[in-house]
């Protein structure tokens, strides 16, 4: 019996989409959070800043306090409506696009987003990512996996290389892995593993920073979330049906992740974490 249509039936033809053709728009705006101030005075570099998770954190980020610049690839509507948001919060914001696979963008990316923010990068949120689902893995492509692996965890490499200089000891570094990295998927073979580099990335950074630098890295393992990647993925029915496998049966919005990058990001909130992996993901069970 096909399961129930959760969402519109939509497709995208680019990755890594665009919110403001999605219907419904996910919630990523925030708009019922109380925020406490617990990032007054801080600064941010996001990427994949525009939309989805990327964006409910930069305006998370903003609505306790924090000075943000977000990354994108080319989605500028996107970008412009997440930064009128963050300054109508009261907060500065940049906004730099790229391709987030290019060193030397992540290089050039981290000087101009430090000297737009005072010259220093209290929290890094590597969040930019990219899937091609692929049903026969004897088929799969080899320049869609070496594209995948360089946006997904190579990037996340550079872009945290190149920001380090500019990050004070007692930083936070935040990235996003994947329920995906636990239980595995059949037509993301390259993206899930892709997901699970970027968890044993963040365990290991954690140990390397801590004693040197006291930067805490952790990471936030997200299940199916209602987001522009989504569409621009799968197929319309797929689409259609995301989220229903989940216990709590529905698609995950933006706005339940971005609470957990929170967390990671205020020390007084997680100061005895690092090295370690949230889950918001409607139910399911790691063990991991």
């Amino acid at each position: 019996m096909p399961q129930e249509e959760l969402q519109p039936k939509q497709h995208q033809d680019h990755q890594p989409g665009s919110e403001a053709a999605m219907q419904p728009r996910p919630a990523s705006a925030m708009e019922g959070w109380r925020p406490a101030g617990k990032l007054a005075g801080r600064t941010a570099v996001i990427s994949g800043g525009d939309s989805g998770i990327g964006r409910a954190v930069a305006i998370g980020f903003a609505k306790e306090g924090a000075d943000v610049v977000i990354l994108h690839k080319e989605e500028w509507q996107d970008a412009d409506d997440t930064r009128g948001r963050i300054e109508a919060e009261g907060r500065r914001c940049d906004v730099l696009a790229g391709d987030i696979g290019d060193a030397a963008f992540c290089r050039d990316a981290a000087a101009r987003a430090a000297q737009f923010l005072g010259g220093r990068i209290d929290i890094l949120v590597n969040n930019a990512a990219e899937q091609h689902p692929c049903e026969d893995f004897a088929q799969i492509d080899e320049a869609t996996v070496e594209r995948t692996f360089r946006t997904n965890i190579l990037g996340m490499m550079w872009l945290t290389r190149a920001a380090l200089p500019f990050m004070p000891n007692g930083g936070a570094i935040i990235n996003s892995t994947s329920v995906t990295a636990y239980r595995g998927s059949a037509e993301l073979v390259d993206y899930a593993a892709t997901k699970g580099a970027i968890t044993a990335f963040t365990r290991s950074l954690a140990q390397n920073l801590w004693k040197s630098r006291r930067i805490r890295v952790n990471a936030v393992a997200p299940g199916p979330i209602w987001t522009p990647l989504i569409p621009a993925s799968f197929d319309e029915e797929r689409t259609a049906r995301h989220g229903a496998a989940t216990l709590m049966g529905r698609a995950g919005q933006p706005d339940d992740c971005a609470p957990a990058y929170l967390f990671l990001a205020a020390e007084q909130d997680s100061a005895y974490f690092t090295g370690q992996v949230l889950h918001p993901n409607g139910g399911t069970i790691v063990n991991a």
